[in-house]
């Protein structure tokens, strides 16, 4: 236990003060751009794209009952659990390939220790931040089955008659849809956050400037399209 006690008071003394204000920055930058994020879906919906797209998702489940159009229904959520399915498997394989690295690598990548200007030449904070990048990818990969999960219960409750079971509204499969939907979601936005933890790699100069990078895009991106 000593040991140990004195290799984490090594490390956060060789932690440069610039890397610890690259990573809060960023961190405080996508934690700042989140909630203004559900801020907007929750007060002004249609100015997002997730919110215009949730109410597009349920006139889509009131016209799919309504024409009883269920071939449409099964190929569309086919479509959905084929792309989840295909993000979870390469979410899992590349959280076992990082863990991989982490484990066999005995020392830090030399590209990464040119690039690095101001940031730790720690090999235990190397280790951390590949730890950390797999953790988001097992986040992303959990998400996506629970997509899947919620995709496959509204394949079957959508081809259930209304006068056969009450409880099976439009509204209540709009629902399930949109759980289904809202993880699909962040485990998209674990894929892009990859990319800063990626980029961390070769210091954090580079994670602030790709944090800043993805905080443009998702704006963009989560901004409903105009008519």
């Amino acid at each position: 236990m000593p040991e140990q006690s004195d290799c984490k008071d090594e490390v956060m003394q060789n932690i440069p003060w610039t890397e610890t204000v690259f990573i809060l920055t960023s961190i405080l930058t996508l934690l700042a751009y989140h909630i203004y994020l559900v801020y907007m879906v929750r007060t002004r919906p249609l100015k997002t794209s997730i919110g215009l797209s949730n109410r597009l998702r349920r006139g889509w489940v009131e016209t799919v009952i309504e024409e009883k159009r269920d071939v449409l229904a099964v190929q569309t959520l086919r479509n959905w659990v084929m792309a989840a399915s295909f993000l979870a498997s390469t979410a899992i394989l590349l959280a076992i390939g990082i863990l991989n690295v982490a484990f066999r690598s005995e020392k830090l990548s030399p590209i990464a220790q040119v690039v690095n200007l101001l940031g730790s030449q720690s090999e235990t904070l190397w280790f951390v931040k590949l730890l950390l990048l797999t953790i988001d990818f097992f986040f992303a990969f959990f998400n996506f089955s629970l997509a899947i999960r919620y995709y496959n219960h509204a394949g079957f409750m959508i081809n259930v008659p209304g006068d056969r079971d009450s409880l099976v509204s439009p509204e209540y499969i709009a629902k399930v849809l949109h759980r289904g939907t809202l993880h699909y979601t962040i485990g998209m936005r674990g894929y892009y956050l990859a990319i800063p933890f990626a980029l961390w790699l070769f210091g954090p100069t580079w994670l602030l400037i790709g944090t800043i990078i993805l905080v443009a895009v998702l704006r963009k991106l989560d901004q409903a399209p105009s008519a």
